[in-house]
């Protein structure tokens, strides 16, 4: 018996060496379309960071000392935390709506989520540029409402890159908070209620935790998302008011220095991974927890 089941086990083996080459014979023309066309431009422009106009980290010096680079970094981190906190204190009662709503009018809602998302970004962009001009639906509302006396400033700063990216983003976040709100047993809140606990104590002693994983994953998904956003930045905030993908832009298109442009796309790589590192983390943490 022990020498009959050797030639088994030995077969078995042989046999699963030989499927292992077949799956990955599947995924390998993917591989080598990201190999060519991603990775290896990617790792192109950022080798000539470290190499033009000279070998060395000049071009790091460069962007990480200038007050001029500092402040375009600045507008980046500070309009990506703005919108970020917007949209989640936006994007929860949304969600929570959502959740709560009756099927039928639910629907239609997250449908409108939705179509917002596939509506094509530029026109979405020149929408905000006609509402937000001097002579936009905005201003003019306000005026007649008597709110304002003389027209606001909300194209060409960093106030109107707020609310078009605010408004672009709000469907990544209401999203996963829909998801995790919505399997919360209702329950739960009835049994807070039951042992006496106010409105406002279910909600944020029950409420908030227990959607905390979706609040998490969605801030930190639409901040990743809004370091490297390009066109409402480029369109809404103007020269005066530029953010890092515009600065890089410049520097590949306009002044043609494939250095300085790789040492700024290095950096926002590194906290782009570094942030969507912590995004993976929480998101095993939490699926561990619910496991």
């Amino acid at each position: 018996m022990i020498a009959s089941s050797e030639p088994q086990r030995d077969i078995a083996t042989v046999r699963k060496r030989r499927s292992l080459p077949v799956g990955l014979g599947a995924t390998l023309p993917a591989l080598v379309l990201v190999l060519v066309f991603f990775v290896l431009p990617v790792a192109a422009l950022l080798t000539r960071s470290f190499t033009e106009p000279v070998t060395g980290l000049q071009n790091y010096v460069e962007l990480l000392g200038s007050s001029t680079y500092l402040k375009i970094f600045f507008n980046t981190f500070f309009v990506s935390a703005l919108v970020t906190v917007i949209s989640l204190l936006v994007g929860f009662p949304v969600a929570w709506a959502l959740a709560i709503m009756p099927r039928r009018a639910a629907n239609i809602v997250f449908g409108i989520v939705l179509l917002s998302m596939w509506t094509n970004l530029l026109a979405r962009t020149y929408a905000w540029m006609v509402l937000l001009q001097r002579t936009g639906a905005i201003n003019k509302t306000l005026m007649n409402l008597g709110l304002i006396d003389t027209p606001l400033a909300m194209v060409n700063n960093l106030v109107g890159v707020t609310i078009g990216m605010t408004y672009i983003m709000l469907p990544f976040i209401i999203i996963p908070l829909y998801g995790v709100i919505r399997k919360i047993d209702p329950m739960i809140l009835q049994a807070a209620a039951l042992c006496g606990a106010s409105r406002r104590q279910a909600f944020t002693g029950v409420l908030l935790p227990l959607a905390m994983p979706g609040m998490v994953s969605g801030a930190l998904m639409v901040f990743v998302m809004s370091l490297g956003y390009f066109v409402t930045p480029a369109l809404l905030g103007g020269t005066a008011n530029m953010m890092l993908a515009e600065l890089i832009a410049q520097f590949v298109q306009s002044l043609v220095n494939w250095g300085m442009g790789g040492a700024a796309a290095l950096v926002l790589l590194v906290v782009t991974l570094s942030l969507y590192a912590l995004q993976l983390r929480l998101f095993g943490a939490a699926g561990n927890g619910r496991n």
